[in-house]
């Protein structure tokens, strides 16, 4: 009786741990669904760095020469 009472709870733990591991092998391939999926978006919706760096030095470049102008006109 002992040993089937052993061999029955091997069982049960055995399939708790498998149930457990089948859960996160479910979610661990439903998070790298999700990654594929925002890789996809990132570059379709946001802006890469070396494309804002440039808009950011044209920006920077339009408000030196409206300084400059500004200054011009302050002195005269």
């Amino acid at each position: 009786m002992d040993q089937n009472l052993i061999n029955l709870l091997i069982g049960v733990v055995g399939a708790i741990v498998g149930w457990v591991l089948k859960v996160i092998w479910g979610a661990i391939q439903e998070l790298q669904m999700d990654m594929k999926d925002i890789e996809k978006e990132l570059h379709t919706e946001y802006v890469s760095k070396d494309d804002f760096h440039v808009a950011l030095d044209e920006i920077k470049d339009m408000f030196k020469r409206i300084f400059d102008k500004l200054d011009n006109k302050a002195d005269k």
